[in-house]
Formats: structure tokens, sequence, C-alpha cells
């Protein structure tokens, strides 16, 4: 990539992702309480980012695999039309995912993965994926051409999962802390947005755009 600014925005939804306590930092505040342990935050957060990572990469490689059969056109109103779709899904479904509070790794994990699908996270970043080089686009060229493009491709499909978690991860981790140690949980009564609203909307705002530069 020419310009940083798809890292950019892979690092800000993954900090959005981290921000919203659906995606796990609640999960691993209220672990720690429970076993009043600090460090019981912080290792919940490395299966639940595992699980996030897990599921944004699902839709990267789905991405990567369509972008060398289908027009790039095509392919972005198709993923306009399901963002558009699935925000329009979160404004009036709710998902209950519940998992008992004796927990280990793969079940926060399987839990985060869940969650992260449930919410949308790997769609919310089709706009960024899109014009991302993550896919083999052309046809037709040399084998050494086209090993190429693969291992480019998959480099950038890494970076983006890394860079989209590590961000997450740091995000969750310092809000979990903190109202772990300081805030506490009912704060959560008094004075926390709707996050999973802002959230819808936010995915529907991000079909509509794709869709405008799509058909423009």
């Amino acid at each position: 990539m020419t310009t940083a600014w798809p890292w950019l925005a892979l690092a800000g939804l993954g900090a959005f992702h981290g921000l919203n306590p659906a995606m796990g930092w609640l999960f691993a505040v209220a672990l720690g309480l429970q076993r009043k342990s600090r460090q019981a935050v912080l290792w919940s957060l490395l299966p639940i980012a595992a699980g996030h990572a897990l599921s944004v990469a699902i839709v990267i490689c789905a991405i990567g695999a369509l972008s060398a059969l289908v027009e790039p056109v095509v392919l972005q109103i198709a993923s306009a039309v399901m963002l558009i779709g699935f925000g329009l899904y979160r404004l009036i479904a709710r998902h209950r995912v519940r998992v008992g509070m004796q927990v280990g790794a793969i079940d926060l994990m399987i839990w985060s993965f869940l969650m992260a699908t449930a919410h949308g996270a790997g769609l919310m970043l089709l706009p960024v994926l899109l014009g991302m080089p993550i896919g083999i686009l052309h046809h037709g060229h040399a084998h050494t051409a086209v090993a190429t493009a693969v291992g480019s491709s998959l480099l950038n499909a890494l970076a983006a999962v890394a860079v989209h978690t590590v961000a997450m991860l740091a995000v969750a981790g310092a809000v979990a802390i903190a109202v772990y140690e300081w805030v506490g949980l009912a704060f959560l009564r008094r004075g926390w947005i709707n996050i999973d609203l802002v959230w819808a909307l936010a995915l529907i705002g991000a079909g509509a755009m794709l869709m405008v530069f799509a058909v423009r």
C-alpha cells in the first residue's frame, strides 16, 4: 500500500471493537471480579482476541478468494448490500450467547468468535479490505508472478488481521483494567452509551458509503 489510511482504518475499527463491551472486555472484567484477580482479566482477553481475529480472518479470506472470481464493482455492491442488511438486522435483533462463568481458553475463544460474527465485526472491515491487495485480481500471469502475488496477498491479509486485533486487544485491555480497578460495573448502568446502536448505524453508514463509491 502506498498510503497509511487503510491500516489506520483497520486499527481504528479495532479500537472501536475493543471499546464495545459486547466484544469481550465486560466478560473479562466479570471473570476478574469473580476470581478477584487482575491477572484473570488480562488472561481472559487473549483468547477473546484470538476468537475475534478468527472471525475477521474468515471474512478476509473470503474477500481474497472472491476478488479472483468477481469483478470489483460487483463485489463492492454485494458487500454494501450485506452491510446495510446486516446493520438493519442488528437494529431489531438481539443476540444472547451464554457461556458459563467456569470457562477456559477454548470456551472464551469460541464465545468471542460467535460474538464478533454475530455483531458483524468482519463485515465492518469490508470497505477497507476491498481497497487492499488481498486477492489475485488478474489472470493469465506466469506461475512465478502468481506465486509472488499469492505471497504478497497472504502477508497483507495476515498484517490486516494483526493490526486490527492488536488495536482491539489494546483498547479492550485498557478499558477492562480501568473498569476493574477504578470505575466499577455500576458505571455501565448510569453512564455507558448504547454502542450496539452505534455499531448498527455504523454498519448501515459504511454500506451506504460503499454503495455510493461503487456506482459513481
